[in-house]
């Protein structure tokens, strides 16, 4: 059998200058057959003639009016869903090898009788018009911080017309979210588009019964600032936002390959993380500058100042010492119970004010229904009550540490229903003296056996005073003075 590459041989040492028997000699064929195939088409294009007949018989044919039918009935139905269906009848017999027989004649069969498709159509982008953004999980990549699995999203904001990306770290689709990574990549471009665009995010627009969805007065009030229109895609269809949403997948396979480059998807701190990211969108965005350009001449100045990236609320701190923030619980000093405080929501933390004072700072959590409980907030009410602790709704968070939490069971193992007790005590020590030196003790207590109790604590933290050494000494001469005054009184 002559194949392509023995004609293009021949035709190379024709092309030559080769007889044709040298050059049949050399491509493997007769002088004869080297006639043939010295012009016209290569050998495999001669016998490629489409087939218009079947091999075998139509497995299906019986039956197809039947399941022609059934797809006129509901378009929807999938060739395996069918398949299934025939299998189940005793009148007939498939193999499970001829699924894909069904599945070609369902294709073709919706390429020629089916019903229509949704076109798409392909818009033209114009330079500084508009940007899209949208959160995006990177949970895949499989991030460590310190040894730690680091699950988290990305805000991605995207220029669709010279496809300049930029975004940061985040944990939560929120509104401070959203307008924190907003403002930082229009500050970064150091211009303003006219159109923002998203999808239905909750933290941009709500529910407006059966008419859809609205965009919030607070989103809209932020977008003002910056003098730009809000735009979103219609609910259900992502392919209206579909630049940011292919450049998700492109910036993510990006991140992939450049770890499989690093050989590790560990890093040190967060801070080293976001570098890492901050390089590849960096050298992602060098091929696009000049587009870049195009865009910011069309694009209106910033304002004169950034808005803040917080949100304000006003709550009360409850019996409890504790207030409610963002559909989470958190602890406060007991002072401050059924006192007014003002809270300022950023993305990652929460701060707290009262009077104008800022007294507290914490970690904003992730999700709903969770709590924030600080022992040291507690402890001095729990001394005096060590009784609440049993029943105490978040007492896990009394717990400090693993070796706390070891500590605990190795006290109830001791004094049974005493240790709770004995472990407000030891909870109480930390937060009067210091967590890291109490926690010291309790280890090595725990890795020999000998935890007992309070006052074993106490007493490693707090060492027994010594007595200080008592100095003798001798009474004062008189003697002394009364020369000096006999010789003051004769000058």
């Amino acid at each position: 059998m002559i194949t392509d590459r023995q004609v293009r041989k021949l035709r190379m040492e024709l092309g030559k200058g080769e007889s044709l028997s040298s050059a049949a000699l050399r491509s493997g064929m007769s002088e004869n057959t080297a006639r043939r195939y010295r012009v016209g088409d290569l050998a495999g294009q001669r016998k490629k003639s489409p087939r218009q007949y079947r091999t075998r018989p139509d497995p299906f044919s019986a039956i197809w009016p039947e399941i022609e039918g059934m797809l006129e009935q509901a378009p929807g139905l999938e060739a395996v869903t069918i398949f299934e269906a025939l299998k189940g009848r005793p009148e007939v017999s498939f193999s499970d090898g001829q699924l894909r027989t069904l599945q070609r004649k369902i294709r073709r069969w919706r390429a020629l009788n089916g019903p229509e498709r949704e076109v798409f159509f392909a818009q033209e982008h114009r330079p500084g018009e508009y940007a899209q953004s949208d959160f995006t999980s990177m949970n895949e990549l499989e991030i460590c911080l310190g040894g730690e699995r680091f699950d988290h999203l990305f805000y991605h904001l995207v220029l669709p017309y010279s496809n300049w990306e930029t975004g940061g770290i985040c944990f939560s689709e929120s509104f401070e979210a959203l307008i924190g990574g907003f403002q930082a990549a229009v500050w970064e471009m150091g211009k303003v588009p006219k159109l923002h665009r998203t999808d239905n995010l909750s933290a941009a627009t709500h529910e407006l019964g059966e008419g859809g969805r609205v965009f919030n007065d607070r989103y809209l009030g932020a977008l003002a600032h910056y003098r730009m229109e809000a735009d979103c895609n219609t609910p259900g269809r992502g392919h209206e936002n579909g630049d940011v949403e292919q450049a998700h997948h492109r910036f993510k396979r990006a991140v992939q390959q450049a770890l499989l480059l690093r050989g590790s998807r560990e890093f040190a701190t967060r801070a080293q993380y976001e570098t890492f990211l901050r390089v590849i969108l960096a050298g992602r965005n060098r091929g696009r500058a000049g587009k870049l350009r195009e865009e910011l001449d069309r694009m209106h100045d910033l304002p004169l100042s950034r808005l803040d990236d917080f949100r304000r609320e006003r709550v009360r701190v409850s019996r409890f010492s504790t207030l409610r923030a963002a559909d989470n619980v958190y602890s406060v000093a007991s002072r401050l119970i059924g006192e007014w405080v003002d809270l300022r929501l950023y993305a990652e933390r929460i701060e707290v004010y009262y009077a104008g004072s800022r007294v507290a700072e914490m970690e904003r959590l992730r999700g709903r229904g969770r709590a924030a409980i600080d022992y040291r907030h507690l402890i001095w009410s729990l001394i005096r009550k060590p009784g609440a602790f049993a029943r105490y709704r978040y007492r896990e968070a009394m717990f400090p540490s693993l070796v706390f939490r070891h500590a605990f069971d190795a006290l109830e193992e001791e004094h049974g229903g005493r240790a709770d007790l004995e472990y407000v005590r030891i909870l109480h020590l930390a937060a009067s003296t210091g967590e890291s030196a109490v926690e010291s003790v309790l280890a090595v207590l725990l890795e020999s056996g000998e935890l007992k109790g309070f006052a074993q604590v106490q007493g490693a933290i707090r060492p027994a005073r010594l007595e200080p050494p008592v100095c003798q000494i001798d009474p004062p001469d008189l003697r002394v003075y009364d020369l000096l005054t006999a010789a003051g009184g004769a000058l």
